[in-house]
């Protein structure tokens, strides 16, 4: 009974959990405009046992001809590292791992995770947070894993 308290709080504090961004960002609002990207909910959401990350990178990452620099992690209600999604449709190959990983050109993109942590177990049902980096900047989605 208390384990499932504990499940029940933490589930209540991660889905009243607002976004979070970059102090930077929070400055600009965070907006795609002023950021230059943006990160889609991913879909299906709640979603078992896979799902894809939908991802939009601007053309004002791309002004000084230098490529953007995309990473995408998945966290823990406890904020702890489980994996990183795989990119879809990337030049280096689907499969590649979506850290530190360099775009070329503006477009929508997309990452795929296959609900396994970094070990390759399946994870557990419950709330876990996308933390999406580019060039320096994050945003935060929450994503529902249900079994």
């Amino acid at each position: 009974m208390r384990r499932l308290w504990c499940v029940l709080i933490l589930l209540f504090l991660a889905l009243t959990l607002p976004a979070r961004v970059s102090a930077q960002d929070a400055r600009t609002g965070g907006d795609r405009q002023e950021s230059g990207f943006s990160l889609g909910q991913n879909y299906p959401n709640p979603f078992n046992p896979e799902t894809r990350i939908p991802f939009e990178l601007g053309p004002q990452l791309f002004v000084d001809g230098r490529p953007a620099v995309v990473s995408i992690r998945i966290y823990n209600a406890l904020l702890q590292y489980v994996a990183a999604p795989t990119a879809l449709g990337h030049p280096a190959g689907d499969g590649t791992r979506v850290i530190e990983l360099e775009y070329t050109q503006p477009g929508r993109y997309e990452a795929y995770w296959d609900g396994r942590d970094a070990r390759g177990r399946t994870v557990a049902s419950g709330v876990y947070l996308l933390r999406m980096t580019v060039n320096g900047r994050s945003v935060l989605k929450k994503i529902i894993v249900s079994k």
